[in-house]
């Protein structure tokens, strides 16, 4: 008698559901891994920002005027984007929201895994989340969301 060798179907079938279990539980880890890093991006220029308008502040006494080019405190910016258009996040500082002695600073998140996302500092280093993408918590405290959950 001749002896096969090889794989059975069975065996071929039970390797596939198992990659397809770990695929499954990996995917979506990996992808809340990848939004959490971006999201690095806009506190750490919120954060300059708020250094900045600080440091015009203590040149000017006033907040009205800050946030553009030519001043200590220019809105942040990849190289060859406009003022405020980050990789992943459009930086804002609301003309509304720069008065003479309070300043709002605004990021608001591209793409689809972070639309609607928009975190602010304020003058006082209140540090908020205002709005968050569908299937995110918003978190009950005053903080910077860094998961889906709403942890800060």
């Amino acid at each position: 008698m001749q002896r096969h060798s090889g794989f059975t179907l069975i065996e071929l079938m039970v390797t596939v559901a198992i990659i397809a279990i770990l695929a499954g539980i990996a995917l979506p880890s990996y992808t809340a891994y990848i939004a959490r890093s971006k999201i690095a991006e806009a506190t750490s220029n919120l954060l300059a920002m708020r250094t900045k308008m600080e440091q015009y502040y203590q040149d000017n006494r006033t907040y009205v005027g800050a946030c553009v080019a030519g001043t200590v405190a220019p809105l942040p910016a990849n190289p060859g984007s406009p003022p405020g258009v980050l990789k992943y996040f459009i930086v804002t500082c609301p003309p509304l929201n720069l008065t003479a002695t309070t300043y709002t600073i605004q990021a608001v998140g591209q793409g689809n895994d972070l639309a609607n996302l928009t975190l602010s500092i304020d003058q006082a280093n209140v540090r908020r989340t205002v709005s968050v993408p569908a299937g995110w918590t918003q978190p009950a405290t005053n903080c910077w969301v860094s998961k889906k959950s709403g942890d800060c």
